[in-house]
């Protein structure tokens, strides 16, 4: 079997260019575009890349975007202050402080600064707060965009089993929720996780976001499951990789998701729309 890849580029492309339809229907209407702040702390290379690829895209679809740089040694307080103006501005729908941060600057007291109907990032606990109760307003980037990527399967996803591997705040655990919206039933493994390729190989579903390079082998894979690679690491050689041995896994699975191309496009392409369904939300209110 040769699993059929699961193209995050050409997704992605096809969700800005409903965006920028439905920004040139705002803007010829008469409204303002919508606005995203982004504050980069400090000069962290691979934040610079994201933050770079995000106003890109931001240009692309037409929303005002601006670029906020502090440096590294900004203190929290200093931080802070800037959340809360950008909190008051009309002109900004969206707000994304790019992490991590430096060690000076706790990241959930910045979070939770941030009003929830500006946090395009869906970190804020009422944002997750909503999902959980299965009420969702703002959803965390990277799983939302993975359930896009799954609805592109044409697959039913409900009562498959679904494992993810990973359980941060980001992706694990959200995830976690968004499968279980779909009506999967999941299993969410840790470092403390006994049998862990057992439970794989099980999986009609696998979401790895461990961060390990090339961590899940090709043999770990159920026939004809869909394998969600999250992760991209750096080689010893200087290439990209994700936390699927891809090789091996695509020799089983049903779809996979390549690295880069994969989940990586799909999360810049997601924060545009929960920053257009941020400016739809404030416009509503207004």
């Amino acid at each position: 079997m040769s699993a059929q890849i699961l193209d995050g580029k050409a997704i992605a492309a096809d969700l800005r260019k409903t965006i920028q339809a439905e920004v040139s229907a705002i803007t010829a209407s008469g409204q303002r575009p919508p606005g995203l702040a982004v504050i980069l702390v400090g000069d962290n290379p691979a934040s610079q890349v994201y933050v770079r690829n995000k106003q890109k895209a931001c240009e692309e679809v037409g929303f005002l975007s601006e670029l906020i740089r502090l440096e590294a040694d900004t203190a929290q307080d200093e931080l802070l202050t800037l959340i809360d103006e950008l909190n008051e501005r009309e002109e900004i729908d969206g707000i994304l402080v790019q992490l991590p941060l430096p060690e000076q600057i706790d990241e959930e007291t910045v979070i939770e600064r941030i009003l929830p109907t500006k946090d395009v990032d869906g970190f804020h606990p009422y944002n997750v707060g909503r999902l959980v109760l299965r009420m969702p307003l703002l959803r965390p980037c990277t799983p939302k965009g993975v359930m896009t990527m799954l609805e592109r399967t044409g697959m039913e996803l409900a009562g498959k089993d679904a494992v993810i591997i990973g359980q941060s705040n980001i992706v694990g655990r959200p995830m976690a929720l968004e499968l279980l919206m779909a009506r999967c039933t999941i299993t969410v493994c840790h470092s403390r996780t006994k049998n862990l390729t057992d439970k794989i190989r099980g999986a009609d579903i696998v979401v790895a976001a461990v961060g390990r390079p090339e961590f899940v082998q090709g043999d770990w894979i159920k026939p004809g499951a869909i394998v969600i690679d999250v992760g991209i690491n750096r080689k010893d050689d200087g290439k990209l990789c994700g936390d699927v041995d891809f090789a091996s896994a695509s020799e089983v699975a049903g779809w996979i998701t390549p690295v880069p191309g994969g989940v990586g496009p799909m999360t810049i392409a997601t924060l545009l729309e929960n920053t257009l369904q941020a400016a739809i939300l404030h416009n509503s209110d207004t």
